[in-house]
This record gives structure tokens, sequence and C-alpha cells, in this order.
């Protein structure tokens, strides 16, 4: 049995504990706070944008070719995995790598590389698979500038364009649903859809069957549009894994702040049961003696 030092110690220790998971708590709290505010407001340009965007892919001629529209062949991948820079927020980058792991054992005979944003995907990835470009510190810092997701975006645009062997791009993150329900999603991001099918996301179909009017001629409008299609995607996905780890994050160190609690409890219920333990023990003793004398 442990002496009553010991678990005074230990009770000190979980105590500091304590007061570490509920700082951060209250920390991922005041930036989830920020971070669901921007997500709330980018959603609607992002879907609104992806809906429109592939309605009028849908009514333009079978004849007319753009580099982010043109089906190519299914041999080759690139998976964009945006994973957290920082641990501490439960099972949040277990469930994308496991998502990712899914992924490439899907398509086990593709070739896929991958192109992580965050430092967890990229370390976890370092020695699994054929890491192609890495972005580490954009969701460290708790929010991200649109500068960044552009930097990121005209990446991925470069590398599809360039390399006429890129046969797909996929995006993997955490869709932020509530502090405790983040839904994984796994969405084909180039080539882009020349349907107005929005499966997976919020949009709705609103804008099938309209007919739109081109004043400018249809190669300037999407010279224009569609790269902003895809910087807009990745900046929306970048904002929702921020709110989403912050979310996780608030709702790993609310638990471990609970568990600190019923653990300290649980000691001080030992300590004391120790302690009393040796006051008989010295109880009996001095009683023991004195009937001896």
């Amino acid at each position: 049995m442990a002496n009553l030092l010991d678990i005074r110690r230990r009770i000190k220790s979980v105590k500091n504990t304590q007061q570490i998971t509920k700082a951060m708590k209250m920390v991922s709290a005041a930036r989830l706070k920020r971070a669901q505010t921007r997500v709330v407001s980018a959603r609607p340009f992002a879907n609104k944008i992806r809906e429109v965007l592939s309605a009028l892919a849908a009514q333009t001629p079978e004849d007319f070719h753009h580099p982010l529209l043109d089906v190519r062949g299914d041999e080759r991948y690139l998976v964009v995995l945006v994973t957290a820079d920082r641990g501490l927020c439960g099972a949040f980058n277990t469930n994308l790598l496991k998502a990712a792991q899914v992924f490439l054992k899907q398509n086990a005979d593709k070739k896929v590389e991958l192109l992580t944003a965050g430092r967890k995907g990229r370390d976890f990835y370092r020695r699994r698979g054929n890491i192609v470009g890495e972005y580490v510190g954009l969701t460290g810092k708790g929010h991200v500038d649109f500068a960044e997701a552009l930097e990121v975006a005209r990446d991925i645009i470069k590398r599809f364009t360039e390399d006429e062997e890129l046969d797909k791009v996929f995006l993997i993150f955490a869709e932020f649903k509530s502090v405790l329900n983040q839904r994984i999603v796994v969405d084909q991001l180039l080539p882009i859809s020349r349907t107005t099918d929005t499966e997976g996301t919020d949009a709705t179909p609103s804008a099938e069957g309209k007919d739109y009017i081109y004043e400018q001629p249809p190669a300037e409008i999407f010279s224009r549009l569609l790269p902003r299609l895809v910087e807009t995607q990745i900046f929306r996905a970048l904002l929702e894994s921020i709110a989403s780890e912050q979310g996780a994050r608030m709702a790993a160190m609310d638990a471990a702040s609970k568990n600190a609690s019923d653990l300290i409890s649980s000691l001080t219920l030992n300590m004391n049961r120790v302690r009393q333990a040796a006051i008989t023990r010295e109880i009996i003793e001095i009683v023991s003696g004195a009937a001896a004398l």
C-alpha cells in the first residue's frame, strides 16, 4: 500500500494537470466561437459557387475544354489531407488518418500521392506514404487567412494542370457539425464535375434547369471562376478543420477535467483510509504498551 506522502504527491500532480486541462478547455471554447462564426459565414458562398459553376459546366457544349473540367483517366490520384498541427483533441486526427487509410486501401491499385496540410498528417505519412507536398502551421494558430488557403489552392491547381498524368484530386477533411460531432468528408476536388449533383454538401440543386446567358465567352468565365472555386473549397476545408479541431479539443479537455476530479476523489478517499489505518495502528500500540506495564 502506498504511503501517505506518495498519495499526497499524486493528488497534487493530478490537481496541477486538471488546472491545465481546464485552461485548455477555456482557450478552445474562445477559439471555437470565432472559428464557428467564420465557418457559418463561409459556407453559403462556398456552396453557391459550387452549385452555380456545376450547373454552368453541365450546360457547356461537349466540345468545350478546360484543364480543370476535362475528365482524364483513373490511374493516378492526389489526396489533399487536412489534419491538425497539434494533438490533445481526442480522436480528431485519428479519425482523419483512418479515413485516409481506408481511401488508400480502397484504391490500392492506383498510384496515390499525398499533399498534407497539418503536422499530424505529415508525421504519420512521412514513412508510410508518398508525400509530394506539405503545409505546416496553417491551423495551429487557431485561424487561417485566405492568402494561406490561396497558396495551397494554387499549388494544387499547378500540379493538376502541369502534370497531365495526374487524373484526380481528392480532399479529405473534417466538417464541423457540433462540438461533439465532426463528419469526415472525402470529396473529389478536381476535375470539377459537370453535373449538378450536390450529394455530400449543404448545397441544393436549385440551379438545375436554368438557362444562363453568357456576357463573356465561356472560356473567359471559366478561366476566372474555376480557380476561385478551388480556392474557396480549400479555404472552407481549412476553416471547417479548425472549428472541428477546437470542438474536439474542448470536448476532450472537458472529459479530462472530469476524469481528474474523479481520480482526485478516489485518491483522497484512499489517503483518508491510509491515515485512519495509521492512527488506529498507533492507538493499538499505545494501548498494548500500557497493558503490558
